[in-house]
């Protein structure tokens, strides 16, 4: 009996901060958003989470589903395997995104390669003609 009650106390307490962290996470990606520090296009994934780990922190229930498909014997546990499943989720969907970033940035470099080597040119041209 007093095994049981300090089990459904524990669970409780990990509900609650479940909980409360999963709003902070929800309401700082938000604010990050308002204020123009995340892009609404990178805050979705973000977001998205943040919702999941809401909706499997109140819903025990839930939890407890996605714990057992998973075969989690300890439903909190399976928060975990999804947060660490998230981040390696926004991981990929960063590189993805500074790869795509490093190939315009080496374009540009090499665009503006091309136009220097142009203007150069140019002016040895002009010069010539004067």
């Amino acid at each position: 009996m007093l095994n049981t009650t300090i089990d459904l106390v524990i669970t409780n307490r990990i509900q609650v901060f479940s909980i409360i962290g999963s709003l902070l996470l929800f309401i700082f990606i938000l604010k990050l958003v308002k204020r123009k520090k995340l892009k609404e296009e990178y805050s979705l994934l973000w977001l998205g989470f943040g919702f999941i780990f809401i909706a499997l922190s109140v819903f025990k229930p839930l939890l407890a589903l996605v714990a057992d498909a998973l075969g989690i014997l300890y439903a909190p546990a399976a928060l975990l395997l999804i947060l660490v499943l998230s981040v390696f989720f926004i991981l990929i969907q960063f590189s993805v995104v500074i790869s795509k970033l490093a190939e315009g940035n080496k374009n540009l470099i090499q665009e503006v390669g091309i136009l220097k080597a142009e203007l150069k040119k140019l002016q040895l041209h002009i010069k010539e003609k004067e």
